[in-house]
């Protein structure tokens, strides 16, 4: 039986120090990818207001994984074997991945 967590506002996991987003004059581009996603993240969090929430592990990768793929291929000129080397997997898992997402 999975348990369900109600996610509130300023409720942090136990001794999970708080992280504080880069400070608000920081230029968008000058984050890094990290920086963006925790901004990302929280963001949808505060969005929440309390609200149960599930599967955010799988929400955030499919998120992310799409858009990934498509840069990455725009960046190898849609050869899927460069692009399977740039991202460090096998042809096939990213032929699976790019079926998954209707970029195939």
């Amino acid at each position: 039986m999975s348990r369900q967590k109600t996610v509130r506002r300023g409720v942090r996991a136990p001794g999970k120090p708080a992280t504080q987003p880069p400070p608000a004059d920081t230029e968008p581009g000058s984050r890094s990818l990290r920086q963006h996603v925790e901004v990302a993240v929280e963001n949808y969090f505060t969005q929440l207001d309390g609200q149960m929430v599930t599967d955010v592990y799988d929400m955030v990768l499919q998120e992310v994984e799409a858009p990934l793929l498509e840069a990455v291929l725009r960046y190898t000129r849609n050869n899927q074997t460069l692009a399977s080397t740039v991202l460090g997997l096998n042809r096939g898992t990213l032929r699976k991945k790019l079926k998954r997402y209707g970029l195939l």
